[in-house]
């Protein structure tokens, strides 16, 4: 007798009731409801919700003096640090627009950048601030500022009160967020997300990680409370501890810091990946919780601290940014046997994600799988080569999510918002199959697919194969130009420790004794290291430069 997959979040609402609120609203809830509970903590230095509240009204009131307000954009161009969460909501506080840009953009695309969302203000880190030399921005405002000639980020709003502001913003229609698509595959896009995409989004994502439902305090703030069992989210708010790495100039990190405040969570933020400090970290503080692109995992899988520490404190990891590796993932689950491990699926133009697998003790989770859409997401399959038709379960198709998370398009590009946006569906360029309990798996990217001599080559399915060789540790496939095939496939890989006699000829052996012959490997490159973004994405155009 089969069993119903459990799926669905037992005991909640299969639709909630979003508050019609800016996003700032969610750090007052959170600063009245955990007050002095320690919000993040780096080098030492801590917030706490309150502190970090009234340090966000501080600056929201200092931009308001310097006549920054309702549309104007403050762009971020700063590394992971305490200053990013204050400068993020006193943003939204004043009613000014949020553009994240990442320290590590070469000068001129950075440039690009922030004249496309017509920054007024930049606030960005002593260290990286020269790169902003030349550009035509009202004011610079430098967090750690390395010469006398820069305005310093903390003085700047030190006087002012910490009191919100009186701004009027309209959740519907006002911007809250115009971040870049990583442009991992070509030119990156200014996203435009409302209030209430972030809000809706954060609120989603919370609520299927603690079993909650949204509503409002006694004074008036949003909120969320929990309502489902226990014994399946094992984890109360206001309660869980978390090292994060994941940049906040990203979709992903920024939307885990809007979760993380709205469930109260108490975040050490590392500046780099240091797989051995990452683990002392965590078996030091007792995290709850694990997070990242497939990438984090990797590493610490491969590190020998990582497998002997006292992590038993951990009760759930997530995973997002990039597909996880089948035998990653396996992995894990030997690792961690009392964890829930859920695998995510989003982008940057769904504000942070639209599907997610269950997080409570019972629900059935497919490995290799992305879940299932979030409360009131939905998702279809239509054919790769175009067209609105649905597909039905277990066939091939270009994924399309529509909810109330999705984008309003994108900044000053009428015809690529009409190319995927088409009646409210977002065509993301992702290629996927929904099985017969409507799981969710990614494929590959409609870009990355390979055609060869007529016939579709997933790279994903290559990479799987690379990765379960044991003389593997990670792997990216892509293609290289034909006049005769089409595109070649090509494997770049990085030998596991240990494994350091073995030849690329043998890996390719091994993987094409396993595929079709229009799969087959063509070259196999022995690297130290894949490329990957900030993010954790592979930058498979980097690989393909290297072919040319």
């Amino acid at each position: 007798m089969s069993r119903t997959p459990n799926t669905r979040p037992p005991g909640l609402p299969t639709s909630l009731t979003y508050p019609e609120v800016p996003v700032g609203s969610l750090l007052a809830g959170a600063a009245a409801r955990y007050g002095d509970r320690t919000a993040f903590t780096h080098h030492g230095d801590s917030l706490s919700f309150t502190g970090l509240w009234q340090s966000a009204c501080r600056f929201a009131n200092a931009l308001r003096e310097h006549g920054v307000g309702t549309g104007d954009t403050v762009a971020l161009h700063l590394p992971n640090c305490l200053a990013f969460p204050v400068a993020y909501y006193g943003t939204l506080l004043a009613g000014a627009v949020f553009s994240p840009a990442s320290p590590l953009l070469p000068r001129d695309a950075l440039h690009d950048q922030l004249t496309d969302c017509a920054a007024r203000v930049v606030v960005t880190y002593g260290p990286v601030a020269s790169a902003l030399d030349g550009l035509d921005v009202d004011t610079v405002l430098v967090v750690a500022p390395t010469e006398d000639s820069h305005t310093d980020f903390a003085g700047f709003h030190a006087h002012a009160s910490p009191e919100p502001p009186d701004v009027v913003i309209d959740p519907g229609t006002d911007l809250a967020h115009l971040g870049y698509t990583g442009g991992t595959t070509g030119r990156s896009k200014g996203v435009r997300l409302t209030h209430r995409n972030v809000v809706v989004n954060a609120i989603q994502y919370a609520c299927w990680g603690s079993g909650s439902v949204p509503t409002f305090d006694d004074h008036g703030n949003p909120t969320v409370e929990q309502i489902g069992s226990r014994e399946e989210w094992t984890s109360e708010l206001g309660t869980g501890v978390s090292i994060n790495l994941t940049p906040w100039f990203h979709a992903m990190g920024i939307g885990g810091l809007n979760i993380g405040v709205v469930t109260g969570g108490s975040v050490t933020v590392h500046d780099r990946f240091d797989p051995q400090a990452y683990v002392a970290d965590a078996e030091r503080l007792g995290i709850t919780t694990m997070s990242g692109a497939p990438a984090l995992f990797a590493a610490l899988l491969a590190c020998e601290e990582f497998h002997t520490a006292d992590l038993s404190s951990v009760r759930g990891i997530t995973s997002g940014a990039a597909p996880m590796p089948h035998e990653q993932a396996r992995a894990l689950r030997k690792r961690f046997p009392d964890a829930v491990i859920s695998e995510g699926y989003g982008l940057t133009e769904v504000t942070m994600g639209a599907t997610l697998a269950p997080t409570w003790e019972s629900g059935t989770r497919k490995v290799g799988t992305v879940g299932v859409p979030l409360f009131d997401t939905e998702v279809k399959l239509v054919p790769v080569e175009g067209g609105e038709e649905e597909l039905p379960p277990n066939t091939e198709g270009e994924v399309c999510l529509r909810g109330p998370q999705v984008m309003q398009g994108y900044h000053n590009r009428p015809d690529e918002t009409a190319e995927v946006l088409v009646d409210g569906w977002l065509h993301t360029g992702d290629i996927g199959v929904l099985d017969d309990d409507g799981v969710l798996s990614i494929v590959d990217r409609k870009k990355d697919m390979l055609i060869y001599k007529g016939y579709n080559v997933y790279p994903r399915e290559l990479e799987e194969l690379l990765v379960e060789l044991p003389e593997v540790a990670s792997a990216a496939v892509v293609g290289r130009r034909s006049p005769e095939a089409g595109e070649l496939p090509v494997a770049f890989a990085v030998l596991a420790p240990g494994h350091g006699d073995t030849t690329a000829e043998s890996v390719q052996d091994a993987v094409n004794a396993r595929v079709a012959p229009y799969k087959r490997l063509r070259e196999v490159h022995l690297v130290d290291a894949i490329p990957v973004s900030a993010a954790g994405k592979i930058l498979k155009r980097e690989l393909r430069d290297r072919l040319s």
